[in-house]
């Protein structure tokens, strides 16, 4: 059956200055015929008689306009506007496809409302409390992942998501997490690398999304679309702080609490004056656009600068430093379009990104990495590191007479995380040493071809639009080395005596060595090296590359004005491990002129990255445990081959999900439940004993190591009201989550090291069980408050005593193993009560330009539950959803001109 629409409707659309508005929504009301807007804020459309047109735009209020002539000129007033009527970039290669009608779960993001309404100040933490199933964690002594925090959706891992910018596949970050952190084992997107007040709306496809994008979209596929408005200098400058009363019941003695300070210059030893207040932070922040020429063109320019100063929280007395990293950061981005012809238009964006970091490592209470003369009593080392995060994207669209648009692009990104390590020493070159290395680092470059060609055809059926594609992919992998003093192990006439083959130095004798405790060994490795972080030596090296050529095909049709189905297929095939084919089908069925029932399956696929198959390092764990020397072998290596364990492959996954929708007015509501199965995903193994390596030496691999089946549900409720001049608002979003460990890939090797209970829990608590969200908004003229309440769920984690002798635990000699291990899991077990954290904002507009804001962040000082010992970074909490900092207080000054 076709349909053939009476009467042909054009026009414009432009905002209240007369700018013209390009991709805003046109849609014939009761039916899922629509359009967008071009380059100029131009549109054209067939209707029925007696049709009305619904525009909407993300940021700007909707209008309903009855179909009265042939020509319909529209300006649009920048007020908010209804979120889950806009149109969406991801999920959909259709442009009037909007988030109640598409197949799949989307979230669109207001950035510009989250960041004038809530302290918030990185990308992460914004998205941690305004969407349902994001979970961002900060970290302390945990190396790289101080700096960059890892971050996830619906509890996958933090390289099982893919992002885009603009629509275009972004660049990884080049750290990959080692230690007791969040998506240990993986790699990610550094999403506080792009500026928030560049940001125009922020899109969120929780859905399986390999079969469209690619690579990474195992979890869902988060889209950032920038600003690209002009005439107007928008900038705000906020200051805020945390209370460092953290109300714990610390034991008397403990260096770190609300009356102490450690120097910002110091390394764990020397404590400046008492504060109430730590982590200061100051953000200021530009953004302005400006028209190129009369038809469209414009280019708009943010600046961001960070200032953002420790946070010390109380640790136990073998633990001197625990917080927050120090970030001092500078963030530039630019996005522009110039139209070439009517239908043609070349765009570009980009950005840099610079941050200065500095972290407490482990403190070195160990008389064998102490030199008592340089740092009597013991020390903290600090991890400093210098990012470096650029990309630029330029490209030309064009759309034919005949209705096909054409998308030409290159993406360029590279980031480079460079270490220095201060306040530390080389503890085998004793009072000799230096106090600060160039440790080297890491870096990772990404260049992106795509060419993407879609067309819709509105008169068959209810409309078909079809897209198909290709693209081509390079990356390269670089480890570079530092100073010798930062990796080497001198003798007593300051001579390297590191073993080139493992690695690792020759043994000394023990001088605790006790003949009587088996446990005991008469020799130790001689301590060398930067403490606090090792450096990269020659021998790490890498400088390794990758391609990666894909085709794709998609189609949605709408059958009927109620169902539309879709479909699409995508092949990749990798220089380095061959070929996949993932396939995806989505449908939605509108059951009444309000609600929606949506659904889709689909395979999906993740490459391993280049950091999984090629680092490599060797290093001193520090733990409350005390000190493990580690080899972590590469993938491709002799010693990884010699455990039998294989070359790495894709991750493989099954994702469905099924949902409804539902928009009455003033409410709209999104449920949708989800399964995802992953098999033979990506992780870093337990310590394996390697005295081949040395002395009490251990090994660690990354393996295709486990499978896991996720089930859970996303839920977003969300009113908006004006009642006489009272703006109401209220938001509920929440995620429920339940991931399964299926089955472990351990083959011969032991069990218990090759992914043991600990590392099952900190993979498991990277799906919290659930987080509820309850956000309450309202406005009157010159003044505006925001409430918000959020529940994290329990989490429970596996401590130290793992490591313990099981028979420490047998509190009878009848017991089974069995029983011992789960005597010795309820012993190691720290559970993180469910806590309520609670945000308010006031804001005061002083003038027509100018707005005041204050406010909390967790305004009641909630903390997670203090823990008894053993905890993994050494601080009396673990790196939780909630934080560990405490209350922030802030104040904004926000204009616009």
């Amino acid at each position: 059956m076709f349909l053939f629409a009476q009467k042909e409707i054009s026009g414009a659309v432009k905002d209240k200055s007369g700018a013209p508005l390009p991709g805003v929504n046109v849609l014939e009301k009761g039916t899922a015929n629509g359009t967008s807007t071009d380059f100029e804020g131009s549109y054209r459309i067939k209707v029925k008689d007696g049709a009305t047109l619904i525009f909407s735009y993300v940021g700007y209020s909707s209008i309903e306009k009855k179909v009265i002539g042939d020509k319909i000129e529209v300006t649009l007033d920048e007020s908010g506007g209804q979120i889950l009527s806009d149109v969406v970039v991801v999920g959909s290669r259709n442009a009037k496809r909007t988030v109640v009608n598409s197949a799949v779960p989307i979230d669109v993001i207001n950035v510009k409302d989250v960041t004038t309404q809530s302290g918030k100040l990185e990308i992460n933490e914004l998205l941690q409390y305004v969407a349902p199933s994001f979970n961002a964690n900060k970290q302390s002594g945990s190396d790289g992942a101080d700096h960059v925090d890892p971050a996830s959706l619906r509890g996958m891992g933090p390289d099982q998501t893919l992002v885009l910018i603009n629509g275009k596949r972004r660049h990884q970050s080049s750290l990959i997490n080692l230690f007791g952190t969040r998506g240990r084992g993986n790699t990610g997107t550094d999403l506080n690398a792009i500026p928030a007040a560049s940001i125009k709306r922020i899109e969120i496809l929780r859905d399986g999304a390999a079969a469209q994008y690619g690579s990474d979209a195992i979890a869902g596929v988060i889209n950032i679309v920038t600003n690209d408005n002009i005439n107007e200098f928008t900038g705000a400058i906020t200051y805020g702080a945390f209370n460092t009363d953290a109300k714990g019941d610390f034991p008397e003695g403990t260096a770190n609490t609300k009356n102490f300070r450690l120097d910002k210059k110091g390394n764990g030893n020397t404590f400046g004056k008492n504060q109430n207040f730590d982590g200061g932070s100051l953000k200021v922040s530009a953004n302005y656009g400006t028209a190129i020429g009369t038809k469209g063109g414009y280019v708009n320019v943010t600046g961001e600068f960070l200032n953002k100063n420790k946070t010390l929280r109380p640790g136990f007395d073998f633990r001197k430093g625990f917080g927050e990293a120090e970030i001092q950061g500078v963030n530039l981005f630019v996005n522009l379009a110039i139209p070439i012809s009517d239908k043609t238009q070349f765009y570009a964006f980009g950005g840099s990104n610079f941050r200065d970091t500095d972290a407490y490592a482990f403190t070195r209470n160990d008389g064998e990495r102490v030199v008592e003369s340089i740092y009597p009593g013991g020390y903290t080392p600090r991890i400093t590191s210098k990012i470096n995060d650029n990309s630029i994207a330029a490209g030309i669209r064009t759309e034919t007479s005949g209705g096909w648009k054409w998308d030409l692009s290159n993406t360029l990104g590279k980031n480079k995380f460079h270490y220095d390590i201060k306040g530390t020493i080389n503890a085998s070159l004793e009072d000799k040493s230096p106090r600060e290395f160039d440790a080297g680092g890491h870096s990772l470059l990404q260049n992106t071809t795509n060419l993407d060609v879609s067309k819709n055809y509105g008169d068959i059926l209810g409309g078909l639009n079809i897209a198909f594609g290709t693209e081509f992919r390079v990356e390269k992998f670089e480890i570079f080395a530092g100073e010798e003093g930062s990796y080497a192990t001198y003798d007593t006439n300051g001579v390297p005596i590191t073993d080139p083959k493992t690695q690792s130095a020759p043994t000394v004798p023990n001088p605790d060595y006790d003949p009587t405790d088996p446990t005991s060994s008469p020799t130790i490795p001689r301590p060398g090296g930067s403490q606090g972080f090792p450096g990269y030596s020659p021998l790490n090296e890498v400088n390794k590359s990758r391609t990666n050529f894909s085709l794709y095909a998609d189609a949605e049709l709408d059958v009927t004005q109620a169902w539309m189905v879709s479909g699409a297929v995508r092949y990749e095939n990798y220089s380095d491990f061959g070929s996949t084919v993932n396939g995806k089908f989505a449908s939605r069925l509108k059951i009444t002129d309000h609600i929606n029932l949506r659904g889709s399956v689909s395979t999906g696929f993740r490459a391993p990255s280049l950091a999984q198959i090629y680092y490599n390092l060797h290093f001193t764990n520090f733990s409350s445990a005390g000190a493990t020397e580690v080899l972590l072998a590469s993938n491709d290596s002799e010693i990884t081959r010699s455990f039998g364990i294989q070359k790495l492959n894709e991750e493989k996954a099954i994702n469905a999900s099924l949902g409804f929708t539902a928009n009455f007015g003033d409410f709209t509501a999104t449920i949708d439940g989800y399964l995802i199965n992953v098999k033979d995903r990506i992780v870093l193994t337990g310590y394996f004993d390697a005295p081949a390596l040395g002395n009490k030496s251990k090994a660690q691999f990354f393996v295709n190591g486990v499978d896991t089946k996720t089930k859970g549900l996303d839920v977003v409720l969300a009113w908006k009201k004006t009642i006489n001049e009272n703006r109401f608002g209220a938001t509920l979003v929440g995620n429920i989550n339940d991931m399964k460990i299926d089955k472990v890939h351990n083959g011969t090797l032991p069990a218990n090291q090759f992914f043991g209970e600990r590392d099952k829990a900190f993979l498991l608590a990277s799906a919290p069980p659930n987080k509820f969200g309850l956000n309450l908004n309202y406005g009157r003229k010159w003044f505006d408050a925001g409430l918000a309440f959020t529940r994290f769920s329990e989490v429970k984690l596996l401590d130290y005593q793992m490591d313990e002798d099981p028979e420490d635990y047998r509190l009878d000699p009848s017991e089974t193993d069995a029983q011992v291990l789960a005597n010795q899991k309820k012993a190691a077990t720290d559970t993180y009560g469910a806590k309520i954290v609670t945000d308010l904002t006031l804001g005061f507009k002083v003038s027509k330009s100018t707005k005041i804001s204050i406010g909390a962040n967790n305004l009641l000082n909630i903390y997670p539950d203090q823990q008894d010992d053993w905890v993994e970074a050494g601080g009396y909490w673990d790196a939780v959803q909630m934080g560990f900092n405490g209350a922030y207080y802030y104040a904004r000054l926000g204009f616009n001109f």
